[in-house]
């Protein structure tokens, strides 16, 4: 958690840089090494400046931890926005691989979800990004079609991004690139569910889509392109 929050650009541009600085830190040497004093050094800034912002290695780990968060649900109002005027062949297909992708490239969220000394305050607040990103998810599928937004609906999205979190780390945890047959095993899970929950929480006109392998069944068209992600926050979360 950040101590005060930076007002002029460039307090914030050297916050920033203290976070790529802290990212460089936590991939190389992991999380016990991001210590205000090394974390500083490697950021050519003073402790003095640092502390300003991130008094200690908590609340490193919670502004890198907002940051990431703040990339994936940057990437799901993307998703949401596309979700509107386009249809995909396959949307839990695409939404499985963007985020894979996003694992494979983001070797500082890895490192620090994989390690140890996560805080209580960013294990709090992973629990509310995955609220957020199941309500992303939510409407999705109502933009799309597949689901009329009922009172369950939330809950439902809710059940499906623990399981593909926690499939997700899983993949990650095996092979840096993501273990490629757990994660077509997750796809087809979730299709699965997805399809279910479909018809449980139908459109108000009383049509539903849902998915087989490989692709959507459905009667509406499915084409179009997919969102990719966005280029990682620049500026502290």
């Amino acid at each position: 958690m950040l101590r005060r929050t930076p007002q002029q650009a460039r307090s914030k541009a050297r916050l920033a840089r203290v976070l790529k600085a802290a990212e460089r830190v936590l991939i190389a040497e992991g999380v016990p090494a991001l210590t205000t004093t090394r974390v500083a050094a490697e950021a050519g800034v003073s402790v003095g400046s640092l502390y300003q912002y991130l008094p200690d290695r908590d609340a490193i780990i919670d502004a890198l931890a907002a940051t990431y968060f703040a990339q994936l649900e940057g990437v799901m109002e993307e998703f949401v926005r596309s979700a509107a005027t386009e249809r995909w062949a396959d949307p839990v297909g695409v939404l499985i691989d963007t985020y894979a992708g996003l694992y494979r490239t983001e070797q500082g969220f890895r490192a620090l979800w994989f390690g140890s000394g996560l805080t209580d305050r960013t294990r709090a607040a992973d629990r509310e990004h995955k609220r957020r990103m199941a309500d992303g998810v939510r409407r999705v599928l109502v933009a799309l079609g597949i689901a009329g937004d009922t009172e369950g609906l939330g809950h439902a999205c809710h059940a499906a991004v623990l399981a593909a979190d926690a499939l997700a780390q899983e993949a990650f945890r095996r092979d840096t690139e993501g273990d490629a047959a757990l994660l077509d095993e997750a796809k087809v899970m979730l299709r699965g569910y997805l399809t279910a929950l479909a018809g449980r929480h139908g459109r108000r006109d009383g049509r539903q889509e849902g998915w087989q392998e490989g692709g959507a069944v459905g009667d509406a068209p499915l084409s179009g392109p997919v969102p990719r992600p966005a280029g990682r926050p620049g500026s502290a979360p």
